[in-house]
């Protein structure tokens, strides 16, 4: 017997042109014989399963004086299951120190939260920035980057308008002139401490995917005081936020068609 070296795929060209139907007919044969075979399984398969649904009974394997705890029907009732929602608010923040001891002018920036819900309770991150330009009349800016995380509770929730009551806990970076008990005024200063944030907010569904909100809450941050102490301050922050809603929202909060 006579054997022919194996050929690469670049030397296909170089067979006889009855060689080349034979290369190409053989594996097309297997492909063909395989799609035969799974289409007559899926055929066969949904023939037994047409058969079950026409003559009412559910197949179930069934061993011999043993009584099933259960038969599972499509008619049963079904355990409603925990549905997640997903809302991401984008929009304007201004934040005012509240304490009479600082000079700090009100900053104004940008918010953007993520918060998954459950019901009337969800979880939710929120990242802020502000800042203000020419502090003290000095040309430096001072700002404050929060980040913060905590649970929200919706005590009030109907197809027009939602109330929300959030409590997050984290962190803050603020930055800024500081001026000192002797008159001095420092720059390029910044402190690093723990952040809360405890307030509430207002939100107006537009749609079933989209509602615009306003808010304010309390922001707990540090900076250094006149003596150059590192000390915490509250300040007031408002927000003003477009909400992108991702979910499937319960009837009765769904706004009307008509």
């Amino acid at each position: 017997m006579r054997l022919r070296p194996k050929l690469w795929a670049c030397d296909y060209a170089a067979l006889p042109w009855s060689e080349q139907r034979l290369a190409v007919q053989t594996p097309m044969r297997a492909v063909f014989t395989a799609l035969g075979c799974f289409l007559l399984c899926a055929v066969q398969s949904s023939a037994q399963s047409s058969a079950a649904a026409v003559s009412g009974e559910t197949p179930v394997a069934i061993e011999k004086g043993v009584q099933p705890a259960m038969v599972w029907s499509g008619q049963g009732p079904v355990a409603p299951a925990k549905i997640k929602t997903i809302e991401i608010g984008l929009g304007y923040s201004y934040m005012m120190p509240t304490d009479s001891q600082s000079k700090r002018v009100g900053l104004q920036g940008a918010d953007a939260s993520f918060t998954i819900g459950f019901s009337r309770f969800g979880v939710r991150a929120d990242v802020g920035y502000v800042r203000a330009g020419n502090v003290l009349d000095t040309g430096r800016h001072s700002d404050v980057l929060s980040y913060l995380i905590g649970p929200v509770f919706r005590p009030v929730s109907n197809r027009n308008y939602e109330i929300c009551i959030h409590a997050l806990l984290g962190g803050a970076r603020m930055t800024g002139p500081t001026q000192t008990n002797g008159g001095i005024i420092l720059v390029g200063g910044w402190a690093t401490s723990y952040a809360w944030a405890a307030g509430g907010e207002v939100k107006y569904w537009l749609s079933d995917t989209l509602a615009i909100g306003t808010g304010a809450d309390c922001l707990r941050t540090a900076y250094f005081d006149p003596s150059l102490r590192l000390r915490g301050q509250i300040n007031l922050r408002t927000t003003a936020t477009m909400i992108f809603y991702f979910g499937s929202r319960s009837g009765k909060h769904r706004r009307d068609s008509r």
